[in-house]
């Protein structure tokens, strides 16, 4: 697609994707409209200037929950095509403040939609699903009988197991008010296409890091421990539920994967974004200290139980049917062989000079955990898309990021 001749409005275009997304769409040519709401202290957008892009988008002062405000963004940007991003997207937040998550994401998404129906802009919607949609996800029988002992009941049940890698089809289970907030708005985006003929797309983007990524999301938590611990500024790296797999793309995956949806999404569908790949918290913790120089020789459990030795050799075999880079600890979880609870208290990492302590923090365990995401995005793929970044790729941008002090917090 030419971009050169199109008019392109970001909702979100302040945060991390956004301010992504934004600098790839200049460098095409389009011409870039962001809503932003006004900041009271008028200070700039750190995401926007870390990217070099706020002199270079017609930046439009507007609110999700404002059609007013709505309405004169459409008017001003003439949007060819729109990418909602803008979003409360701190799952641990949408638990804290659930109403927050609903009033920006749900109500947000419909205003969104409602003012481009009642002013009957053409434009074609890429919306920022996300795969927490899918939430409780079984990857195997046994699992699966442990969560019904342990919630009682499970819907809609599993059409089969495993459930991984997550095909589009796969049953949404929803664990946080945030996850909750996007199948709203990813039903509201089709409901909007059959109902009035809006030309909408949604796509359901695993978890996506890079430099700059909000500090409050898990691998920033880590990556920044990691680099203050180098810098001695802490002693020890502190943690929730180190378990927990997740799918990691880097930002600019997702970013090249969002502007093949404009140019060939098919209205009215759901796409998958993902790596097709899938690791555990604790091997991003450890690989990120290994890329920031130490060599990991084992692990042990504060209480002795559990020693694991050379815990990052990696492995490809194949498991749920696909071959990907995991680790020996990847691996070990994944048969259900290894496992890590708040009893452990923590783990030592022995490396080639020293000992480096993890610690659980059982406050920073979520209410409802979502034990492991592997999105399959075979559907994106048929339309041309590529993951062109690797693992290590997303761990080191994100470690040289903090290795500027005014970047650590």
């Amino acid at each position: 697609m030419d971009w050169g001749s199109k008019n392109v409005l970001i909702t979100g275009v302040s945060g991390f994707v956004g301010s992504y997304l934004s600098s790839v769409l200049i460098e095409k040519g389009a011409s870039v409209y962001g809503l932003i709401r006004k900041k009271a202290d008028g200070s700039s957008y750190k995401n926007l200037t870390d990217r070099g892009v706020e002199k270079n988008i017609t930046l439009i002062e507007g609110d999700l929950s404002e059609m007013t405000s709505l309405a004169n963004a459409l008017d001003i940007s003439q949007p060819d095509y729109i990418f909602h991003l803008g979003a409360q997207s701190f799952v641990q937040r949408s638990f804290e403040n659930s109403m927050e998550t609903q009033q920006i994401n749900t109500m947000g998404t419909a205003n969104l939609l409602d003012i481009i129906r009642i002013k009957d802009y053409d434009s074609k919607i890429i919306f920022a699903g996300s795969s927490e949609e899918y939430g409780l996800v079984f990857s195997s029988k046994e699992q699966f009988e442990n969560a019904k002992k342990e919630h009682g009941s499970i819907f809609p049940d599993p059409f089969e197991l495993p459930e991984v890698p997550i095909k589009e089809t796969n049953p949404l289970r929803p664990m946080s008010p945030y996850a909750v907030s996007k199948v709203y708005g990813d039903f509201l985006m089709r409901n909007y296409y059959h109902s009035y003929g809006l030309d909408t797309v949604v796509s359901r983007a695993f978890n996506h890091e890079g430099a700059g990524r909000g500090i409050m999301f898990v691998t920033s938590v880590i990556t920044n421990q990691i680099m203050k611990y180098k810098f001695k500024e802490i002693d020890k790296i502190i943690i929730g539920n180190i378990n927990a797999f997740r799918d990691w793309s880097h930002v600019k995956d997702i970013v090249n994967g969002y502007l093949l949806l404009a140019d060939k999404g098919k209205s009215g569908e759901v796409y998958n974004q993902s790596s097709m790949r899938t690791n555990s918290i604790l091997s991003y913790i450890l690989l990120g200290l290994e890329a920031a120089g130490w060599k990991i020789e084992d692990i042990e459990t504060f209480n002795g139980e559990k020693k694991i030795n050379e815990p990052t050799n990696f492995d490809d075999s194949k498991i749920f049917g696909i071959s990907f880079p995991k680790t020996k600890v990847d691996k070990l979880a994944l048969e259900e062989d290894l496992e890590f609870s708040i009893k452990d208290k923590g783990i030592n990492i022995t490396t080639n000079d020293k000992k480096i302590p993890i610690e659980f923090d059982e406050s920073r365990f979520r209410p409802a955990e979502v034990p492991i995401l592997l999105g399959d995005c075979k559907k994106i793929e048929k339309l041309g898309f590529k993951t062109e970044y690797s693992l290590m790729d997303i761990i080191n941008d994100q470690l040289n990021y903090y290795i500027d002090p005014a970047n650590r917090i």
